[in-house]
Formats: structure tokens, C-alpha cells, sequence
């Protein structure tokens, strides 16, 4: 239950005194509702459909002033008294529902946004430790399950006061009845806790499930080309047939013990109204009116015992909804840059001119400071300011972690990254960041117009502004021979566009943001000839005038490079310019040169020629 109270207190701080008043309202609206229910006898009494003495229980003694009235009027009076109460009432219901639901969506929206903002500020390494498709489906499956929790935690705690009202009418009316309804309730649900375990149960199976399926149709739709090509449609579409079964089993079962507890109820309802009323004739020799009123307190006690027995398994099967969502949250504040890095999130901040450089001193990485070996090891670095810096090295050499520490998205597990002599955090990162202009491998895109994906990053650029920055990356050729130029509609992730003139958009983007700093993360391994050119020209025009820090696995990219730095096994192996590193025979820069020559005498046309 401790989940469930994580939020509920959140929720009774966020909502104040709004909560206690509609609680309130709730036990004025169960007082209202109790009085209108057992008016009942008196009217029936009243209107001589049943022959009971007007005085024969407390409530009838309160209306015993009737008795001077004829009985049209006592009657009319009565159905007046009746029609104000079931009125007001009802109105009191609907203003309090409609609260209920403002406050309730109120919570889950700052809920929401809270999430989002701890996702949004967790450093990388949050990232590098989990799969997208869990956050996804933590996001999307598991918070409106606890949005759904806490609706019902607070619908059970209703319930529970409009009960206690309900339970202190009866006593007050008829004390023994009341007290036997009251032990048996207590009792099944006692005996109904079984029911409880049993859907807390249940619902971590759903959750395990359905971050299975999440999983599983994340990598369907990110690899589709490669599972259309390769026929593997079968396999996978299998794979999710498996884990809906699978869906499907546990929504039976919990379902199954909702409806065994429920059968269990009100087979026990039948039993007990059977029950009462044996002994109420045979040893109390109860009246008519007596015997109906045991039905209206029966009937008004008992169903709240069911539904917040109904109440209590969907609560218990949304508990590890609740854990999943808490220990997301609690984890990405954890991983976040609170105590290093500013946590405010703006457009604002002016961007950090680079006058000088970035500086790596003695700076050491490993993503598990416990057992990890060091991603990087004393690196020690200077990254001139309006100069060209490219970064070599094999698979594995730590080439994008280096970037990803320089470009402060996670920090040095020992040693400090200066920009112009000041440590990379707080005022100083967020001005860093919005000098950045970054291009990786893969191509960020999403399903719109290149206009839309050209504004992502300055959505306030005009037309004049996209198109100059699209003839710098050789794209503005291409896009106006589009039949809709900018307006063009690119697909998921730019599947409409080749891989050249996907990465000539960014590119574009990238240089529409004016940056100090431009990184380029591997942004010409998966390019030809013709448009690795092309970038190569980009990137000489803009030498001199701009930072420029590239990751290559094609060395004709970099040969232009006023320095290289080669890294191998997390440790800066060779440092210097590109020719001097060419001649020396001896070096590991040499050996990269021969398989990058290598690599291409495979891939040229020649090879595949008979």
C-alpha cells in the first residue's frame, strides 16, 4: 500500500482543501440520500399501503406530528419533504462529480508533466541503462493505470464515508440488525482478502506483459524494412500473437476472480436477507413495517460492501502500475543533473561563444562507477576554438562517449571538461548546449513537412532563412524539385527521403541554428561518394568561422582536419594533423588509413564485376 500512499499524499497536497471539502460533500450527499431511502416506511405508512404505527421507530417519531394532519395532507407533505431531499441530493452529486473529475484531471496533468520533466532532464546515461519501449509503456499503459488507482483509491474512501453515514442511520433506527449486517460485511471481506493478493498478482504479470508487447512492437516497426526483406513477418507477427494470448489470459483471470468475489457477495446476500428475516418473524415476531425496514438498511449496507470490495482488486492490481511509475520517476530524478547542471528548462539562454576552446584534463569514464572498467581513461585534450577536430579509432575506442562528455550529456567519472577555462555545468552548460548544433549517424526526423522538421530546432526562421541554410548542405536542389518543395510531407522518420537527402535536411537544420559548435557523430559512414562530397565542402566553408568536431569512419572526410585525435581502447593513442599522422608508419592512424583504403577498394564498382 505504501505506492498507493506515495501518490495519494501528492494528490491530498496538490488538491488542499478542494479534497476535504468535496469529502465533505460526499457525507452530506450519504446523509441526504439515507434520509430519502428511509422516508420510505412513512410514506408507505402515511399513504395506508402497510398498517404500522407512525411512531414505531425513530425515524417515524420525528414525523409524528403528521399524525394532526389528515392523511391527503401528512401525505402530500411528506412527498414534498422527499422530492427537496432526492433534489438536493442529486444536484449536491452532480456539483461534487464534476469537481471530483476537475481535481482528479488536474492531478494526473501535473502528474504527467512531472514525469516528463524528470525524463526530460535525466542524463544520458539514464537512457544507456533501459529500453525506450519500458519508459514508452510506462508512460502510456502504466500512468492511467494509476490515474486510474488513485480515482478509485478516493472513490473507496467515498464510498467508506457514505457507508459510515449509511451504518450510522441504521444503528440509530434499528441497532441489532444493523450490527449483524456490520459483522458479516466484516467477515467476507476478511475471508475476501485471497481475492486481493490474487489481483495484485495478476496486475505484475500485466505489467510485465505489457512492456513485453511494447518491447515487441517497437522493434517490429523500427526494423520493418529488414523483416519485409528478410521474410521474418511470420516470426515476429508470431511473437505478438504470443504476447496478446498471453494479454488476453490474464485479463480472463483477473476478471475470474472479480466475478468469483462478486458471486461470493451476493450469494452471501441472499443467505443473510434470508437469514434476518427467518429470525426477525419466527423469534422477534417482527411487524410488517419492521421487516421492510430490515430490507432498506439491508439493502442500502450491503451493495457498499461489494463495490468497495470491487474497489479494493482493481486497487491491488494497479499497484505495480504504481511502483513501475514511481521507481521511473525516482530513478530519472535520480540520474538528472540537479546537483551539477542547471535543471531549468528554457529557449532563452543566449548561446556560449567559443573564444578559445574545450579542454579535457585528466578526464576518466565508466557507466558503472562500481564495476565498470573505464569507457575512458586520463584523457587529456585541447579542442581549439574555430578549428576543425576529428576523432578516429576503431569500434569500441570510446570515440561516442567522448562526445557525449564533451557535449555534457553525461559527466567524467574523475577529471573536468572546461569551455574557455569554465567547468561544463550549470549557466555555463545551458549556454554550451544552445551553441551546439548536433548531426548523428542516424538521422532525426519525424512524420511531417521539411518545413516542420527544419523549424524544430529555430521554429521562428522564415522561408528565406530555411532556404539558405539548405543550399549550405547541398539540399535545396533537391527539395525544390519536390512537387510540394518545403512542404513536402517526409514520412516516420524521413522514409520517403534517401539516406543522402535525409542527412542533407539535418545537416541543413543543424546550420540553420547558426551554431559555434558543430559536432558530426559518424554523419558520412552511410553516405556515397557524391553526397560525402558534398558534406566535405559544407564543412570547408564553414572552417575558420565555426568549431568543428567530427567522428569518422571515412577518413576522406577528415583530411582536411586541423587535428586528429586517434583513440584506442579509451585512450588517446596518436594526436596531431593528418598527414604527419599519415607518415608515421609505426602508429595506429597508419592502420585505420589501410582498412578505410581497404574498405573502399571492396565497395567500388570494380569488385562486383565478373
Amino acid at each position: 500500500m505504501k505506492f498507493i500512499l506515495h501518490y495519494v499524499r501528492q494528490f491530498s497536497a496538490f488538491t488542499g482543501y478542494r479534497l476535504y471539502l468535496n469529502l465533505l460533500a460526499m457525507v452530506a450527499i450519504s446523509l441526504l440520500d439515507g434520509i430519502g431511502s428511509l422516508m420510505l416506511i412513512p410514506m408507505l405508512s402515511v399513504s395506508g399501503l402497510i398498517g404500522v404505527d407512525i411512531s414505531v421507530n425513530q425515524m417515524t417519531r420525528l414525523l409524528s406530528f403528521l399524525n394532526r394532519f389528515p392523511v391527503t395532507i401528512s401525505l402530500v407533505i411528506l412527498l414534498g419533504i422527499y422530492i427537496t431531499v432526492s433534489l438536493g441530493q442529486n444536484v449536491l452529486q452532480r456539483l461534487s462529480s464534476l469537481q471530483n473529475v476537475h481535481i482528479h484531471q488536474k492531478f494526473i496533468t501535473h502528474l504527467r508533466f512531472r514525469i516528463h520533466r524528470a525524463l526530460i532532464l535525466a542524463n544520458w546515461r539514464f537512457y544507456l541503462q533501459r529500453r525506450n519501449s519500458d519508459i514508452i509503456n510506462t508512460l502510456t499503459n502504466e500512468l492511467p493505470r494509476v490515474s486510474s488507482g488513485v480515482y478509485l483509491f478516493f472513490q473507496t474512501i467515498t464510498t467508506l464515508l457514505f457507508t459510515l453515514v449509511q451504518i450510522g442511520l441504521a444503528f440509530w433506527l434499528q441497532p441489532f440488525i444493523t450490527l449483524i449486517v456490520l459483522i458479516c460485511g466484516v467477515a467476507l471481506a476478511m475471508f475476501a482478502r485471497r481475492y486481493s493478493r490474487k489481483a495484485y498478482s495478476l496486475g505484475k504479470e500485466t505489467v510485465n506483459t505489457y512492456e513485453a508487447y511494447q518491447a515487441g512492437i517497437t522493434d517490429i516497426f523500427n526494423g520493418i524494412k529488414e523483416i519485409k526483406t528478410n521474410n521474418l513477418g511470420h516470426s515476429r507477427l508470431q511473437r505478438v500473437h504470443d504476447l496478446s494470448q498471453k494479454q488476453q489470459r490474464e485479463q480472463e483471470s483477473f476478471n475470474n476472480v472479480r466475478t468469483k468475489s462478486q458471486l461470493v457477495y451476493k450469494m452471501s446476500s441472499v443467505l443473510l436477507i434470508a437469514g434476518l428475516l427467518y429470525l426477525s418473524v419466527v423469534l422477534f415476531h417482527a411487524q410488517p413495517g419492521q421487516l421492510l425496514l430490515i430490507i432498506v438498511i439491508f439493502s442500502r449496507l450491503w451493495p457498499r460492501f461489494i463495490t468497495m470490495q470491487n474497489n479494493m482488486e482493481q486497487i491491488f492490481s494497479n499497484i505495480p502500475a504504481f511502483q513501475k511509475t514511481i521507481e521511473l520517476e525516482k530513478e530519472a530524478l535520480k540520474e538528472s543533473k540537479a546537483n551539477t547542471f542547471s535543471t531549468e528548462l528554457t529557449n532563452n539562454t543566449d548561446p556560449l561563444e567559443l573564444h578559445h576552446g574545450i579542454t579535457c584534463q585528466d578526464v576518466s569514464f565508466r557507466y558503472d562507477q562500481a564495476n565498470s572498467a573505464y569507457a575512458l581513461k586520463n584523457m587529456n585534450l585541447e579542442i581549439p576554438a574555430n578549428r576543425m577536430t576529428a576523432i578516429v579509432g576503431r569500434s569500441g575506442a570510446g570515440k561516442s562517449t567522448l562526445i557525449d562528455l564533451i557535449m555534457g550529456l553525461i559527466e567524467p567519472s574523475e577529471g573536468s571538461i572546461r569551455v574557455d577555462g569554465k567547468p561544463l555545468q550549470n549557466e555555463t552548460l545551458e549556454r554550451f548546449r544552445h551553441s551546439i548544433s548536433y548531426v548523428p549517424q542516424d538521422p532525426y526526423l519525424f512524420h511531417g513537412t521539411i518545413r516542420d522538421n527544419m523549424l524544430l530546432f529555430v521554429p521562428e526562421a522564415t522561408d528565406e532563412q530555411i532556404w539558405e541554410s539548405l543550399e549550405l548542405s547541398y539540399g535545396a536542389a533537391f527539395v525544390r524539385k519536390l512537387p510540394s518543395g518545403l512542404d513536402t510531407v517526409i514520412g516516420d522518420r524521413g522514409i520517403k527521403l534517401s539516406g543522402g537527402e535525409r542527412q542533407r535536411i539535418v545537416l541543413g537544420r543543424a546550420l540553420l541554428r547558426k551554431p559555434s559548435i558543430l559536432i558530426l557523430d559518424e554523419a558520412t559512414s552511410a553516405l556515397d561518394n557524391e553526397n560525402e562530397a558534398n558534406i566535405q565542402e559544407v564543412l570547408h566553408q564553414l572552417k575558420g568561422r565555426v568549431t568543428i568536431l567530427v567522428i569518422a569512419h571515412r577518413f576522406t572526410t577528415i583530411r582536411n582536419a586541423d587535428q586528429v585525435i586517434v583513440l584506442e581502447q579509451g585512450q588517446i593513442a596518436q594526436a596531431g594533423e593528418y598527414q604527419q599522422l599519415a607518415k608515421d608508419t609505426k602508429g595506429i592512424f597508419k592502420v585505420l588509413l589501410g582498412e578505410d583504403h581497404a574498405s573502399r577498394e571492396r565497395l567500388q564498382p570494380s569488385a562486383f564485376q565478373m
